[in-house]
């Protein structure tokens, strides 16, 4: 296991990272997972024994369920609070009133306390801003984090599924208030999906931030078990909820080449998915769920795995992006203002 600091921070954090939402299985939820306390308590014993200090979770997950069932893992675990960093999240709707949803300083502090109850600790390492609200003004977000720090409820934020725009204007509004920073991203990357190439991992390298990818294998579809003629395994996350959506005939081109990589080491397909995304530089860490111990462990060999640069060089042609501008306009442009350095050494 290989670790690397929380964003610009001191903290270490495991670059696998045990992600919850298959604890639990209520309302909704159901489509992800449903594992009972028992089957959490061996996922994160494993994952801690494999060297993985980072947990994550959310207040939605489950309705709450998610929470309670992580909590009381770690303490079965028998390991000590400080060597774990917990993550959580606050935004999705966690009851039928008006306020029970979005990043207002009411439902953060609601939803805060509330976290920490259910969780069963006093502190929660990083705590996330799972969504963009269209109503709050950020200002009212940024200073409602910055008392939760001040307050030792929390020790860092960050925010997930944001805009690279959003992102730095809360920056922005932090740096001239001296407040505390979101020091992470949580949001989606892989192989069939590298949106955040454009314009979000520029900004995280520009800003020293941290990026948490949250489903790396695209819902289980870059796992190797699915064709193009249609088959797949019957209890596949995909078959009830078919997420995060993808360029399907993409993804399966990228599969492909990653299936020649895979059986020329002996290893599963998703193994290499997973390798691909942990040799990217901008990644800090890669958030695994898994739904039985021997899916675990294979998702964990994938730090064992370093990609050729051939390798890597093949995998970004298959999965690379169209071009869409600005991003032409700049990789032009650019061309131009390096060649004349170079020329001038």
């Amino acid at each position: 296991m290989r670790y690397k600091t929380l964003g610009n921070t001191g903290l270490v954090v495991s670059e696998i990272c045990l992600g919850t939402m298959t604890f639990g299985g209520k309302g909704y939820w159901t489509a992800i997972g449903t594992l009972d306390q028992s089957v959490a308590d061996r996922l994160v014993a494993r994952s801690l024994d494999a060297g993985v200090n980072f947990i994550d979770t959310a207040d939605v997950y489950s309705e709450g369920l998610s929470e309670e069932i992580t909590g009381q893992a770690m303490k079965n675990s028998g390991r000590a609070r400080s060597d774990i960093v917990l993550a959580t999240k606050v935004y999705g709707s966690v009851g039928p009133g008006r306020n029970d949803i979005g990043t207002s300083r009411g439902h953060i502090m609601d939803g805060v306390k509330a976290s920490l109850k259910r969780l069963g600790t006093d502190y929660i390492d990083l705590y996330q801003i799972h969504g963009t609200d269209p109503v709050t003004p950020l200002e009212e977000t940024v200073r409602a984090m910055e008392d939760l720090v001040r307050q030792g409820h929390i020790r860092y934020w960050g925010v997930s599924n944001w805009q690279a725009w959003r992102i730095a204007k809360a920056r922005g509004i932090a740096d001239a208030r001296g407040f505390d920073k979101p020091v992470t991203l949580q949001a989606y990357y892989t192989i069939a999906g590298r949106d955040l190439e454009r314009e979000i991992a520029p900004l995280l390298a520009e800003e020293k931030m941290g990026l948490m990818v949250w489903s790396p294998l695209a819902g289980g579809f870059l796992s190797g078990k699915y064709s193009r003629e249609g088959a797949g395994p019957n209890d596949g996350r995909r078959v009830t909820f078919d997420f995060p959506p993808i360029n399907k005939d993409r993804a399966f081109d990228s599969i492909d080449a990653m299936r020649a990589i895979a059986d020329a080491r002996g290893v599963s397909v998703a193994r290499i998915a997973l390798a691909y995304v942990l040799n990217k530089r901008f990644v800090m860490s890669v958030i695994i769920g898994a739904k039985t111990v021997e899916q675990l462990d294979d998702n964990l060999a994938a730090t064992g795995i370093q990609l050729t640069e051939e390798e890597m060089t093949t995998l970004d042609a298959v999965s690379a992006l169209p071009p869409e501008y600005p991003g032409w306009m700049l990789e032009r442009q650019q061309a131009q203002h390096f060649g004349r350095l170079k020329a001038s050494e």
